[in-house]
């Protein structure tokens, strides 16, 4: 499927007459809890570009919040799940076998890292991937607690959602019906950091407070059952931490027998130059989720663990939908694209031209206040002033707005950082036609 987008085309000022009908149907039909980060009303999309319905082509320097990085309606993709819809669409996983689920799982864990065998499970999103990790951690270790990082977003069930603290607005009425038994220490967020040290210096303070105060005095480590972790934090503002902490959380696991979860929900794909985040970091998890890019858009997610932790009593953990044959099958032609196509170079090639334009944006405009940069996965962290980093919010919308109008998408998180997340088949040029409306939208948005 090609639409032939050839750049950017503003045809009437976003949104348009057809998307502001929409939107008005959308604010009485659905939830009003749903953000809505731009007034993009989506029509149809291929490769870096999204149209909307009133005609206006946008570059994608989002992928809906890290999802369609193998690029919108890839080819390959839409022929793989429109050729299974003709054959089978849905087998009830519970009770019986599919070609694909078995094909996915077998290649699936053999990219993942530890030289040890491992099992899979299927579910439909992100979240649900922690519930089924968290049920793996506590069926084997029988143990009540679990220790989560702050400005970690791990879902929004009630089980993900005890472990999440982004933001306080989806914790609000639902903390006495969370899940219970979690304690919270502090991410190496080394540009605001707690204990106000500057790394490397830092002796990693953020480490020692989980070491000396959360497992001493919070929650006691023959009490807990795992401590989950983002490689880097997605929600949070794409913030990237030094290797050794994400190595000093693996190694405080491993000598208090507490299983590690590294959700690998936004990370995985090639994003950070590698297949995995956590083969860049040097961890071997117990439990590993991944969801968001594994089906281009389709609703997919995969927990994987040492197979002995999955090997549990029959009936304890199901459901009908996982796994489901059109989604598996493009999430087979996804896993192609990485293992057989060179994606992951892809990503790594699209992610130095990127950060070469970054670099060059951020001593141009004093709005930028920190750069964190892996791969294809770019946090901009916008302040007021450099000297008292003083979160600039209002200024981030803004910037969202304004580069919205000019046809650039992208996605806040966060206090006041922009989250990059582009197509990894992205051209230099889309690259840096990109990144000069970042640069003239920088300069509005600073005014």
């Amino acid at each position: 499927m090609s639409f032939n987008y050839t750049g950017i085309k503003i045809v009437t000022d976003p949104p348009g007459p057809k998307a502001r009908e929409w939107i008005g149907r959308d604010n009485t039909a659905l939830t009003t809890s749903l953000s809505r980060t731009s007034d993009l009303v989506a029509l149809r999309a291929h490769g870096p570009y999204v149209e909307d319905v009133d005609g206006n082509v946008f570059l994608d320097f989002g992928s809906g919040i890290a999802v369609s990085v193998m690029g919108h309606t890839e080819d390959s993709v839409v022929k793989a799940v429109r050729d299974q819809a003709g054959e089978l669409i849905h087998a009830n996983s519970c009770d019986y076998l599919t070609l694909p689920q078995v094909e996915y799982a077998e290649r699936f864990v053999k990219l993942c890292p530890g030289d040890f065998p491992k099992r899979a499970f299927f579910s439909n999103s992100g979240a649900e991937c922690i519930e089924c990790g968290i049920k793996v951690a506590k069926y084997n270790t029988r143990r009540a607690g679990s220790i989560a990082f702050l400005g970690a977003f791990h879902g929004r069930f009630m089980g993900s959602l005890a472990l999440t603290t982004n933001s306080p607005v989806s914790r609000r009425r639902y903390i006495a019906s969370m899940m219970p038994g979690v304690a919270f220490a502090p991410y190496a967020y080394c540009y605001r950091c707690p204990f106000k040290q500057q790394y490397p210096g830092c002796n990693l303070e953020c480490l020692q407070y989980l070491k000396d105060n959360v497992l001493e005095r919070v929650i006691p480590k023959e009490d807990c059952a795992f401590i989950v972790v983002e490689p880097i934090q997605g929600a949070g503002g794409f913030i990237i931490p030094p290797k050794e902490f994400l190595q000093g959380v693996q190694e405080v696991c491993r000598e208090n027998d507490i299983l590690l979860m590294v959700d690998e929900v936004q990370t995985a794909f090639g994003k950070t130059g590698y297949f995995l985040a956590s083969e860049y970091f040097g961890l071997e998890p117990d439990i590993l989720c991944v969801s968001k890019a594994i089906a281009a858009g389709l609703p997919m997610g995969i927990t994987v663990t040492r197979s002995e932790l999955m090997e549990w009593d029959l009936n304890t953990h199901e459901n009908t939908l996982g796994g489901n044959p059109v989604v598996l099958a493009g999430a087979l032609a996804v896993l192609d694209l990485y293992e057989n196509q060179g994606f992951t170079d892809k990503a790594r090639q699209v992610g130095e031209w990127l950060q070469a334009g970054m670099l060059q944006l951020q001593e141009k405009h004093e709005l930028i206040g920190d750069l964190r940069m892996l791969g294809t996965m770019i946090g901009i962290e916008l302040v007021e002033d450099r000297q008292t980093k003083e979160p600039a919010a209002a200024k981030r919308d803004r910037l969202i707005e304004l580069a919205f109008k000019k046809g650039l998408l992208t996605l806040g998180a966060g206090k006041s950082s922009i989250r990059l997340a582009p197509v990894h088949t992205m051209t230099e040029d889309e690259v840096k036609a990109g990144i000069a409306i970042l640069d003239q939208v920088l300069t509005e948005a600073a005014k």
